[in-house]
């Protein structure tokens, strides 16, 4: 028994607190060599990665929000202005492409913002319009529909057909002509979406050696 006194009706409070075991409060080894340290995973990382992923694999889509013209490098070399930007919500681009009112949207949209950049210049006649190859299967595809019509608006003639692709591939190919090439000495290259850039990258590989000026302009950059 404590020989510490205790008064009557208490609680003898030392024999409680001896037989409570206190645990250790030593601090843990946080070195990041720890075997604890590489064998647990970043969550927040894995899910930030996991929705950048989701987001990259869904189809592409465009809100068309005003303000977003850029220009773009896919290749040092040369600049594609861009009129709209990928978006995270929107309408696809499969939908756009289906949507027979977004043809004039887009000429429309386009012919503003070519007028806006090159000005007076194009009052001296001597600009025309091409765009890229189109698929085999297609006889029109929506990038020609959209330059035919911008042409007009624009003033300027649309040559259409003036590349050919004898690949399935788009990645790396060479473009030959399919039509005598262009007479006028400014060229409007124009895309209704960019993705890698390459396709633009294969018509300067094709018209560069005309000497003319070339000028690269695209609805819709499709990339965040």
């Amino acid at each position: 028994m404590n020989s510490r006194s205790v008064r009557e009706g208490a609680i003898a409070l030392d024999e409680i607190l001896s037989e409570i075991e206190v645990p250790s409060l030593d601090v843990p080894d946080l070195d990041a060599s720890s075997s604890f340290r590489d064998e647990s995973k970043d969550l927040f990382a894995e899910k930030k990665w996991a929705a950048w992923k989701d987001v990259q694999q869904a189809e592409a889509r465009c809100d068309f929000a005003p303000n977003k013209v850029r220009i773009s490098y896919r290749n040092p070399s040369f600049g594609i202005i861009s009129l709209w930007k990928k978006s995270l919500y929107g309408r696809t681009l499969t939908d756009i492409k289906s949507d027979p009112d977004m043809i004039e949207k887009f000429a429309e949209g386009m012919n503003t913002l070519i007028r806006q950049i090159l000005g007076h210049s194009l009052a001296t006649g001597d600009w025309c319009i091409v765009t890229s190859p189109k698929r085999r299967h297609k006889e029109r595809n929506f990038a020609s529909l959209i330059s035919a019509r911008l042409g007009s608006l624009l003033g300027i003639p649309f040559y259409e057909d003036i590349a050919e692709c004898h690949s399935k591939h788009r990645v790396g190919v060479v473009f030959t002509f399919g039509k005598e090439p262009p007479k006028e000495n400014n060229i409007i290259v124009f895309d209704d979406f960019v993705t890698t850039g390459a396709t633009m990258i294969s018509m300067q590989e094709l018209l560069m050696p005309l000497q003319k000026n070339l000028v690269f302009f695209t609805a819709i950059n499709n990339k965040l």
